[in-house]
């Protein structure tokens, strides 16, 4: 274990980390459809870049979990934040230029700059008391906060200052912030990787197996899956139905807020309750979502919709993680972790990729239908997991 002092340094660096970062991903889904329309050859491909984001984080999250079980979580977490300075500078360069696809490309290491981003959470544990681990945890994840508020004040204030090229100055100061990050990270102490804990442990078959991780796995890639497949439908359903644009980006800061908000006190909850409740709770809310969007096209639905989205996804991607803390040993940390980062992006990627089709084709209501049947799923995977211990849960205690 780390001392206490490191530890809570730790905990509070990667904290404002991930406001610093978490502004990335804002900024992303904030300019990427009207950046992507400004430039794409045909409207068709104009929330590509998007989508590819979602690309990126599922498949940089094995590369990045293989890079931290051999380095350390530091030196990932150093060559993320240079992807991230990438990211911004490559945007720039496609605003100026027109070039399409070089945006397409920034997006993507935008992708894995947030896939790296996330990893913060799992970090957060490493050399904490077992006891201490879900608010860790949970603190992290609060720094999405500030990335709710600095991400679109960051695109309102810079633009406009770079004109004729709207945007330009954006991605300039985006590349600045993932810089701040860097230095915020380098002063981070964590356990460095044993050999043991690059080569011991069962394998990964045997752990995937385990009632509990498929559990953990199949909640946090449904929390995570709905939330992004409603999110990215919502603000067109909302233009289709007749609400203004500043209505719809009004829900969806209400709705970043109410994703990262509820961590201040989710550690607690998970704590007192154990996280499989908490993440039951998480699903229901989803559940609850779909549900007040299902009632009818007011502004009002649209915005409580988006707003118990954000809290189902809270509770149920932290709920999630923390279980996935109670299915690996010490020496398996790394490949686990990487691993359910796959999988969660991996179904996130699918959800990005159908949403918007779905909308076209089928329209709002068929969205949120759908969405109760991967609901479905998780719950009664939960139901399943939590009748059982984790083996490895239990040899801790032991």
């Amino acid at each position: 274990m780390l001392p206490e002092k490191v530890q809570n340094g730790n905990v509070w660096r990667l904290s404002i980390a991930q406001a610093l970062a978490g502004a990335n991903s804002v900024v992303v889904f904030a300019t990427g459809a009207i950046v992507g329309n400004d430039l794409a050859p045909t409207p068709m491909l104009a929330t590509l870049p998007i989508s590819i984001f979602v690309v990126g984080m599922a498949a940089c999250t094995l590369p990045v979990g293989s890079l931290t079980q051999r380095y350390g979580r530091r030196t990932a977490f150093l060559a993320g934040t240079g992807v991230g300075v990438l990211t911004g500078l490559l945007s720039m360069l496609a605003v100026i230029s027109g070039w399409f696809w070089l945006f397409c490309l920034a997006t993507f290491c935008g992708g894995g700059y947030a896939a790296v981003v996330l990893s913060f959470r799992f970090a957060a544990a490493d050399g904490v008391e077992p006891q201490r681990r879900a608010r860790a945890l949970s603190v992290v994840m609060a720094g999405g906060v500030a990335a709710g508020v600095v991400g679109p004040q960051l695109v309102t204030w810079s633009m406009d200052l770079w004109p004729p090229h709207r945007f330009a100055a954006t991605f300039l100061v985006q590349a600045a912030v993932a810089a701040v990050s860097a230095l915020v990270l380098s002063g981070i102490r964590l356990p460095m990787p044993t050999a043991r804990k690059m080569t011991g442990g069962r394998s990964l078959m045997a752990i995937a197996l385990q009632p509990r991780f498929m559990a953990a796995v199949i909640s946090g890639a449904v929390s995570y899956m709905l939330m992004n497949f409603l999110m990215t439908a919502a603000p067109l359903a909302m233009h289709l139905s007749g609400h203004s644009q500043a209505s719809a980006n009004l829900g969806l800061q209400w709705h970043v807020i109410a994703m990262y908000a509820p961590s201040f006190f989710t550690g607690s909850l998970m704590v007192r309750f154990g996280a499989g409740r908490v993440a039951t709770v998480g699903l229901v809310l989803t559940g609850v979502s779909a549900a007040i969007g299902l009632g009818g096209i007011d502004v009002m639905h649209f915005w409580w919709s988006l707003i118990l989205l954000g809290l189902g996804w809270n509770f149920g991607f932290l709920g999630a993680s923390t279980l996935i803390l109670e299915c690996h040993q010490p020496e398996e940390t790394m490949r686990v972790q990487s691993f359910n980062d796959f999988i969660v992006f991996g179904v996130m990627a699918i959800g990005s990729f159908s949403s918007g089709g779905l909308l076209s084709a089928y329209g709002w209501n068929t969205v949120l239908w759908v969405s109760f049947v991967p609901l479905a799923l998780a719950f009664v995977a939960l139901a399943m997991a939590m009748r059982r211990k984790s083996p490895a849960l239990a040899r801790q205690d032991a």
